[in-house]
């Protein structure tokens, strides 16, 4: 059953210190001009992705180093996303930013929190309009998904992609044989960057004697540290004082398990 919403948080270790912030609920984003993928690209990342053998709803990555090979436009792709970033006034913040390539056949709803708690997201969406739409229940967002789409946001903002006619993340609406694999590239962007916390409305150490609590409790209980997810190990969203998990299906927030 979902829980009241109260005050949310992520705890988490950041350079083995214990750490808290709040949720920033602003989403930025804007459609960019970008060149289309090469169909050689396309059919490479198509071949990787039988082979991994993508689940829909997951979100995986594929080989960056193989697709600049085949990606005339990679340079123009970035250059976009850079000079957007300095129009926002964070032109610094990509230069040190780790860069993926990442693919997803719908992505249920979650957030990153638990493995990037000091971080936000920036996503390039290189794949053209399928009928898909970002959505960000907790900020009330829905974004079409189309070539060109820029996305900053909070790790711990739940999101997913969906079905545009859908109010919940269904895997049988992405039977296979559909064409509805979406293909980005992802930035993982510092929050103790002052000027990005402040543009995503994140306060920094909401909850220090909290997070300081959190830590002291794994030191006690090495045992059951280990039995935990790596989610749970690395960092953690709570609501009003309490650890919550997500509905993969609806986005809401639930009681831990």
């Amino acid at each position: 059953m979902p829980i009241r919403l109260g005050p949310v948080a992520v705890h988490y270790q950041h350079d083995g210190v214990p750490c808290s912030r709040s949720v920033g609920g602003v989403v930025l984003h804007q459609v960019l001009e970008v060149p289309a993928l090469p169909v050689r690209l396309l059919a490479d990342c198509e071949r990787e992705i039988v082979r991994m053998g993508l689940e829909v709803g997951d979100v995986e990555p594929l080989s960056l180093v193989r697709a600049r090979v085949r990606w005339p436009g990679y340079a123009q792709s970035v250059q976009a996303v850079s000079g957007w970033m300095e129009s926002l006034g964070l032109a610094d913040v990509l230069v040190a930013s780790d860069l993926a390539l990442m693919a997803c056949r719908g992505a249920r709803y979650h957030h990153d929190a638990g493995h990037y708690g000091s971080k936000a997201f920036c996503n390039l969406f290189l794949s053209d309009d399928k009928g898909l739409d970002l959505h960000f229940p907790k900020a009330g967002l829905r974004i079409p998904l189309t070539r060109g789409l820029a996305v900053i946001f909070d790790t711990a903002q739940p999101h997913a992609v969906i079905r545009r006619n859908a109010t919940t993340f269904d895997a049988e609406s992405f039977a296979p044989g559909q064409d509805c694999t979406q293909l980005f590239l992802t930035w993982e962007l510092p929050i103790d960057n002052a000027l990005l916390g402040g543009a995503l409305g994140i306060d920094v150490d909401c909850d220090r004697p909290g997070a300081s609590l959190r830590n002291a409790e794994r030191e006690q209980d090495q045992v059951q540290e280990q039995e935990l997810p790596d989610q749970e190990q690395q960092g953690y969203v709570q609501v009003s004082g309490k650890p919550v998990r997500l509905c993969p299906q609806t986005g809401q927030w639930l009681p831990a398990v």
